[in-house]
């Protein structure tokens, strides 16, 4: 596993919400496999401002993998091709030197480009915040055991609990339907 990669990166660039965007390809050296993807395009920008360019404008905050906001779509897939794993935690381990890598923004009607790889997610977010949130008491939880679940249903409903909030489910979508997370979260409940 080479210390050194070079890659291929083809990078979404669009100046605003009302130019026309397109891939731009750069070429970047000297990634180590111990980078995260985002330090891997820190690591770019950081090139691109020593040659004057604009860097690439993206989203990131927790880089934990619990906020969502690192969402870009890798090779086609949202976040990455790894399951379960967010953009800020995929490691660059997963590439060999010399691989091409395209890079995109949320591809939805619902989520207009900004800037490059950075969308605007305020319809989402506004549907998040329609659920609202209730917190009864209930007293103490029951016995794991008195209540038996189904597996597929114990299943389902670990995968809406692992959800972030990013918007993946609607960017992946051929509808770019945010009733992928509504969903989500009505089957839980029945």
């Amino acid at each position: 596993m080479s210390d050194n990669m070079k890659l291929t990166l083809n990078i979404w660039r669009q100046k605003d919400r009302n130019s026309p965007g397109k891939l731009v390809q750069y070429k970047v050296e000297g990634v180590s496999h111990h980078m995260s993807f985002l330090e891997m395009l820190d690591w770019l920008n950081q090139d691109l401002i020593k040659k004057g360019e604009e860097p690439v404008t993206f989203e990131h905050d927790c880089r934990e993998g619990i906020c969502g906001a690192c969402g870009m779509v890798i090779n086609g897939t949202p976040h990455a091709p790894n399951k379960g794993t967010t953009a800020c935690q995929l490691h660059m381990r997963f590439y060999k030197d010399g691989d091409t890598i395209t890079i995109e923004p949320w591809r939805s009607r619902a989520f207009p480009v900004l800037k490059d790889l950075l969308v605007d997610r305020s319809a989402f977010d506004r549907i998040i915040q329609a659920g609202g949130f209730v917190s009864v008491r209930t007293g103490s939880a029951s016995e794991a055991n008195g209540i038996l679940i189904p597996k597929e249903n114990a299943e389902l409903a670990m995968d809406a609990a692992e959800c972030i909030g990013c918007g993946a489910c609607v960017a992946a979508c051929p509808n770019g339907s945010a009733n992928l997370f509504i969903a989500a979260k009505v089957a839980t409940n029945s």
